[in-house]
């Protein structure tokens, strides 16, 4: 396993960080917004520009302009595929503007086709439903499952270890 471990997180989290060689980047970030202004050291890097929605219609015409599509997915997959497929161990991180949805999302994807640990896993549970679905189809093998609140809500009453 060449990805050892998943995280997401915020943008501005994302840009106060140092880049590591063992370290990938996925940048989400809206359309018509300025790139991530991320260390330019990150060198294993994929941006992306989708908005949070999820289509109120299955049936609207696709694509729309700014909503993740099949073509976003097949580059998410390539991308994870070939990290995995490195042979150097990588961390891989996934940042949107709040660190909640879309790269939630992105991050429970890329770990379970990885089989890497996606850390704070029971927070991703307000991963787009979208960007989920849109991943399941492209990989059908794979099951994606967003945790449920309550897994969060567990630790968040559970007292931290000394």
């Amino acid at each position: 396993m060449t990805i050892r471990q998943v995280s997401y997180t915020s943008r501005l989290h994302a840009e106060s960080l140092a880049a590591s060689p063992h370290v990938a980047v996925i940048s989400i970030t809206d359309p018509g917004t300025p790139e991530a202004a991320l260390d330019p050291d990150f060198t294993d890097l994929l941006r992306l520009a989708f908005f949070d929605a999820v289509p109120a219609d299955d049936y609207l015409p696709a694509p729309l302009p700014g909503l993740f599509d099949h073509i976003m997915a097949r580059q998410i997959g390539e991308f994870v595929g070939e990290l995995h497929a490195a042979p150097a161990e990588f961390s891989l991180m996934v940042h949107c503007e709040y660190g909640v949805s879309r790269s939630a999302a992105v991050a429970l994807f890329a770990a379970a086709y990885a089989g890497a640990p996606l850390t704070a896993r029971e927070f991703a549970y307000n991963a787009n439903h979208w960007v989920v679905d849109q991943l399941a189809r492209q990989y059908p093998d794979l099951s994606i499952e967003i945790p449920s609140e309550s897994g969060a809500s567990e630790r968040r009453t559970k007292p931290r270890e000394a």
